[in-house]
């Protein structure tokens, strides 16, 4: 008896824990982190530099104003087009995120005429260090747009590849969240610079 209950031994194996969060979100959440140190270090170092003296005050471009609007209208499209996915309204998620890109190439071209309205009042990269902070500034965020719209237009091609819908949202919940961040991001900026200017 004791033999067989000695032989009756077996190995329990625990089941697997499920991941809290989807890998990749928490990749991009973790990025999203990095972004954050980043431009917190850059602000600070603005505070600190601008204490120091020799700073040049100016007025900031008037194009900014209107691109802060334009980008808070791409995170309402992108929004939507969140919500139809989830309702499987498969035609306002195509046009929605195609209006969300074209909003995001508006953005991109009204920055670009926000440094040329710079260049036109004399403020340089080089040159004053107020001047080289707004740059770098509104420089390194819109290179994050630029990533973010090249996600942003995958999505597209997914989603007019139907391979986007109710059941399927993982890519477009990332998208859509790295999309707020940067909107919320630059809303940041933008009040932070006519605070700072």
């Amino acid at each position: 008896m004791e033999n067989s209950s000695a032989g009756e031994f077996k190995l329990i194996e625990e089941p697997e824990k499920p991941l809290a969060m989807e890998p990749r979100k928490f990749s991009m959440w973790l990025f999203m982190g990095s972004v954050i140190m980043l431009f917190a270090a850059l602000t600070s170092a603005y505070i600190v530099r601008e204490a120091e003296g020799n700073w040049v005050y100016f007025e900031m471009p008037p194009v900014f104003t209107i691109s802060t609007i334009v980008i808070l209208l791409s995170s309402v499209t992108m929004q939507w087009a969140y919500w139809s996915a989830r309702k499987d309204n498969l035609g306002n998620l195509k046009l929605l995120l195609t209006i969300t890109a074209v909003l995001g190439f508006a953005f991109l071209v009204l920055q670009w005429e926000g440094w040329t309205q710079l260049v036109a009042a004399k403020i340089y990269f080089v040159g004053n260090p107020s001047g080289s902070f707004l740059y770098v500034l509104t420089g390194v965020h819109a290179l994050h747009i630029i990533s973010a719209i090249v996600f942003l237009l995958i999505v597209v091609v997914a989603a007019y590849r139907l391979q986007v819908h109710a059941k399927k949202l993982v890519q477009l919940e990332m998208c859509t969240t790295y999309w707020h961040f940067l909107g919320g991001l630059w809303l940041y900026l933008f009040v932070f610079l006519l605070l700072y200017r």
